[in-house]
């Protein structure tokens, strides 16, 4: 009920935010329910459906990422001191948020039973939007395992803000989360690391010809599981480089002597490594898989994109995107007092946003070209 109430008398960018949520939620509770339906219609088909299922890890995985995010961001997570004159202690503030998030997700996975059930037919004519076949129509859907699946979303992201809010000991507490630490992150090395291992299983495993290529859902026949599990370690690969990436980033920007705009941008840079770096990294990984995917279909033109795909690759996008902002826009929140300070030690604000751009073309000059690499590097053995 707290939860509820604090939803309602929330800022409309924070309602924003939960709003998108929901929406990712239901995009992938739709993709989840899609596999049920042609599971219910293919009794037989049991390779295709299993693979189909495999495939809304992606979109899972994106919405699970964007709604620990958003929690981060949440401004009744941070009213620490209140709360707790409230009565509501560190552990208690973790399962609000939790709470909160499994209300967002919940709102989602409803609206996305909604659409299921109209686009089958099952609540009157069907609008035509998708094959209604691709859903199973006409084959009825049981409701234990709609309800099993549809659970995943909300249970999977209220335990993965739960245990990323997690109450901690005082020097990493949420309270001190935000100091100023240029500590470089020990990630980056066993990144790479895991990103060269998946390129080499995909790379083994991969079939000989275009005729093989691996089909996104709609099109899911002969998907070889190497291809899948290569692509899974590389993405896992570039999300633990990505916080040893930006401070590296900074570094650079500190490298022979910096002036002052070099120097303060460097090392904004490694002071949020930690914060901005994770989701940096799983926008490069989405980047890559994009630039890997668009390049196999065009190079096998008789496997089009279907509704189902593009359902998935919008959910994956727009998570990855807006997970990257949120993760901006905390940032700069938390540098708030050091901003306020250096104004009014004079420093104009033309300064403040040449550092901010100089920040992110190092970002753009680092990130780019190494993601460009390995989407180029994952999609060779692939098309030959």
């Amino acid at each position: 009920m707290l939860a509820l109430r604090l939803a309602r008398g929330s800022h409309p960018l924070v309602l924003l935010r939960r709003l998108g949520v929901a929406t990712a939620a239901a995009g992938t509770g739709f993709l989840l329910l899609s596999a049920l339906g042609h599971a219910a219609a293919h009794p037989t088909s049991t390779s295709d459906s299993l693979m189909r299922l495999l495939w809304c890890a992606a979109p899972l995985a994106a919405t699970v990422q964007f709604a620990v995010s958003v929690a981060r961001t949440d401004p009744a997570a941070r009213l620490h001191r209140g709360m707790t004159a409230a009565g509501l202690g560190p552990i208690r503030l973790t399962l609000l948020a939790a709470a909160s998030t499994t209300l967002s997700c919940v709102l989602g996975v409803l609206l996305s039973l909604l659409a299921f059930l109209r686009l089958r037919g099952d609540l009157g004519a069907s609008p035509g939007l998708i094959d209604s076949n691709l859903l199973g129509a006409g084959h009825p859907v049981p409701p234990g395992g709609a309800l099993i699946l549809l659970s995943i979303v909300p249970v999977t992201a209220a335990a993965a803000t739960a245990v990323a809010l997690r109450p901690r000991d005082e020097a990493t507490s949420p309270e001190t989360e935000a100091r100023p630490t240029t500590a470089p992150p020990v990630g980056l090395p066993w990144g790479m690391a895991l990103t060269a291992a998946g390129l080499a299983i995909e790379a083994y495993t991969s079939p000989g010809s275009t005729g093989g290529l691996l089909p996104m859902p709609g099109r899911l026949i002969g998907s070889p599981p190497g291809v899948l599990a290569g692509w899974a370690l590389s993405a896992f690969g570039l999300v633990l480089a990505g916080p040893g990436l930006v401070y590296l980033c900074g570094w650079l920007l500190c490298l022979a002597r910096p002036g002052a705009l070099r120097l303060l941008s460097g090392r904004v840079l490694q002071e949020e490594s930690h914060r901005i770096g994770r989701p940096l990294g799983v926008l490069c990984a989405v980047a890559s898989g994009t630039y890997a995917a668009v390049n196999m279909y065009e190079a096998a033109p008789s496997r089009p994109f279907g509704p189902l795909t593009a359902i998935g690759a919008t959910v994956v996008l727009a998570c990855a995107a807006a997970s990257a902002l949120t993760a901006a826009l905390e940032s700069r929140s938390a540098r708030a007092h050091t901003t306020a300070a250096l104004r009014r030690l004079g420093t104009p604000a033309s300064v403040l946003y040449r550092a901010t751009a100089l920040r992110a073309a190092a970002l753009v000059i680092v990130l780019g070209p190494l993601t460009w690499a390995i989407a180029g590097m994952a999609t060779l053995p692939l098309v030959q």
